[in-house]
């Protein structure tokens, strides 16, 4: 009898309008067991009735034209030392640490950033420290700081529907996630995938963005119809992964794989631009990561052990947070991603174009 071959490889696409709308609880049931799918078995999700209008994302990309056109002197001015705040140049980063895994091409990530995201004093009533969280500082382009910010809350208010979501999928009460996000360190990173015409010459393989997997509860990811964005199969092939018309990419987090001791995926993916004639064709991002609190400790949920499992040890949200920073801004190697790091050297390094 032959084995059956793996499922093709395939990004479900989810509508959550009956959660954005308050729909009939039939409905709402649906979609929780097809995120509950999705999660299982890809650990990304193409969603469609998040409810954010063509406008705001049109003021978001917008915005981020406007800055990442200016001069990169001026751009550098907006580099916040130390903090997951303001500016990173190309080559600044290398998110393949995040992992622990000493990647071909440390430190030659060649996407800039810029990063906003929810202060400490968003909560005054909470002693919490900015060390934790970041002052954001906003470049002076006109319009800017506006526009970011009506696309960070809509984006926002997506990422809190997926949590409400992840309780019912999940069997857990409607307010679980509450706990663990009612002072989240959500931030919105907007990047830009370019360098100037001529021809690319980069030590190593060429990376946009390097192999990792995001530190926490959940992504909500806008992106360009450009090829790049690559996702880890359960084949352990690289495939090839483009927003549908009017869809977000949503992927889980490191937390939400402890939450339910890796039985949802927290999916590993990189970004490898497409070369032609040695230019690389431009591409924007802009991810909002739903962290959760600073303070919250996560441990893996009653019931999703099984019998000879190792759960996750538990941990805050800040130490977890704090050894990926350390990874992928610092260059210092996050040995507590035992798992993940497997997984990246495992891969069979080839690439499937669906």
């Amino acid at each position: 009898m032959h084995p059956q071959p793996p499922d093709p490889f395939e990004v479900p696409t989810i509508d959550i309008s009956p959660y954005v709308t308050a729909g009939p609880d039939s409905e709402r049931a649906r979609v929780a067991r097809q995120v509950d799918d999705a999660c299982r078995r890809v650990g990304f999700i193409q969603i469609v009735g998040h409810g954010i209008p063509g406008e705001v994302v049109g003021g978001l990309t917008g915005a981020m034209d406007d800055f990442f056109g200016l001069p990169l002197d001026d751009k550098k001015s907006y580099r916040v030392e130390g903090a997951n705040r303001g500016y990173s140049p190309p080559k600044s980063e290398s998110l393949s640490l995040s992992l622990g895994v000493e990647s071909a091409t440390r430190m030659n990530d060649f996407f800039e950033a810029f990063n906003v995201g929810v202060e400490a004093r968003s909560f005054p009533e909470l002693d919490l420290s900015e060390s934790d969280y970041g002052i954001n500082l906003w470049p002076g382009v006109e319009g800017f700081e506006p526009r970011v910010q009506r696309y960070f809350g809509e984006a926002s208010r997506v990422a809190r529907t997926l949590t409400r979501i992840f309780a019912d999928a999940l069997g857990q009460n409607p307010d679980f996630f509450d706990t663990l996000t009612d002072h989240s360190i959500d931030v919105l990173r907007m990047n830009n995938y370019a360098l100037p015409e001529g021809t690319v010459t980069l030590d190593g393989d060429l990376t946009g963005m390097g192999e990792h997997t995001d530190f926490g509860i959940v992504t909500v990811l806008w992106a360009d119809n450009v090829a790049g964005l690559q996702v880890l199969g359960g084949d352990g092939v690289w495939h090839d992964v483009a927003p549908r018309e009017g869809a977000l990419l949503v992927n889980l987090g490191d937390l939400t794989a402890r939450l339910t001791n890796d039985r949802w995926r927290s999916t590993l993916h990189r970004v490898k631009p497409p070369i032609v004639d040695g230019t690389i064709a431009r591409r924007r991002s802009a991810a909002l990561f739903h962290d959760g609190n600073v303070d919250a400790v996560v441990a893996t949920l009653p019931g999703f052990v099984d019998a000879g499992e190792d759960a996750y040890e538990p941990i805050t949200i800040r130490d977890h947070i704090k050894a990926k920073l350390a990874g992928s801004r610092h260059g210092k190697a996050n040995t507590a991603a035992v798992r993940e790091a497997a997984r990246v050297l495992a891969a069979a390094g080839n690439t499937v174009v669906p």
